[in-house]
């Protein structure tokens, strides 16, 4: 069965992760039925800044405004099965945690929660403090999945791309989806 998938990307430094997360989808278009997108503005100068263009305009996936709760995926019934948030900020993730949903992103990651399906924060901030460890903790026990941006190095990445990509990879397994990447042992 394809996937019906929302990827937020908010304003937190680690735009590469997002940038590689829509590339992959891309190329696994066959195991997917749609790809949903919802920035906020500023992820886009995080993007602009970090990544020195604009790419993501020309991503082949439709792009929701951060306010339009008419948004599919901002009901239940719209069966979306998974959500990722790469990278996710802290005041996203504390937002999730209390249950405040003030924007589409928000909004989208507490329906993906009551439906019982697949959230998944790619955390990037550094380092933690207790309110961010507590939020982490509570979004865990309400059924999400906190994936830290943090590279591994067993498979000897040689590039910054290389050194994002596994993080990317961890999250395209925990979507499900079929891919090849570094296995270890194999």
């Amino acid at each position: 069965m394809k996937k019906k998938i929302v990827v937020a990307i908010t304003g937190a430094s680690g735009t590469i992760y997002a940038k590689l997360l829509l590339e992959q989808l891309q190329g696994l278009h066959e195991q997917i039925a749609d790809v949903s997108i919802v920035m906020s503005t500023n992820a886009k100068q995080v993007w602009e800044f970090e990544l020195n263009n604009t790419d993501y305009q020309k991503m082949p996936f439709k792009f929701y405004d951060k306010h339009d709760f008419m948004a599919p995926f901002a009901s239940g019934s719209a069966r979306y099965d998974t959500m990722v948030i790469i990278p996710c900020s802290m005041g996203t993730l504390g937002r999730i945690a209390a249950g405040v949903s003030d924007d589409l992103v928000t909004r989208a990651a507490d329906v993906i929660l009551k439906e019982r399906r697949k959230l998944i924060l790619v955390a990037r901030d550094t380092p933690l403090n207790l309110i961010h460890l507590r939020n982490m903790t509570t979004v865990t026990e309400a059924g999400g999945i906190i994936c830290p941006a943090i590279p591994s190095f067993y498979s000897k990445p040689q590039t910054i791309e290389d050194v994002a990509m596994t993080v990317v990879n961890r999250v395209v397994d925990l979507i499900g989806l079929d891919h090849s990447s570094y296995r270890w042992s194999e």
